[in-house]
């Protein structure tokens, strides 16, 4: 089977464009499924959008600021089990 550019270019759009509102992938899987169109066309489509999403994403730059807090000396105190509490 042949897969055409037109069709290709079409389900790379729609889930270029469903995918930055937020939609899940197997939902639209199966949108297009749904539709009549092929397992193998809709694979393709969705790997080269997520490529093409991944390389759109603004890089981060910053790094995370670790923070360290120096925890003085455990304090333990002489706890006394419940039953001692209220029967000596």
């Amino acid at each position: 089977m042949v897969i055409r550019e037109h069709h290709l270019y079409e389900i790379v759009s729609y889930f270029k464009k469903n995918l930055k509102k937020g939609y899940p992938q197997g939902t639209l899987v199966q949108a297009l499924v749904n539709q009549g169109y092929a397992k193998i066309p809709i694979e393709k489509g969705l790997a080269i959008a997520r490529d093409e999403l991944a390389n759109e994403a603004p890089k981060l730059n910053t790094k995370p600021v670790i923070k360290r807090e120096i925890v003085g000396p455990r304090i333990e105190f002489d706890k006394k089990p419940f039953w001692k509490k209220f029967f000596g």
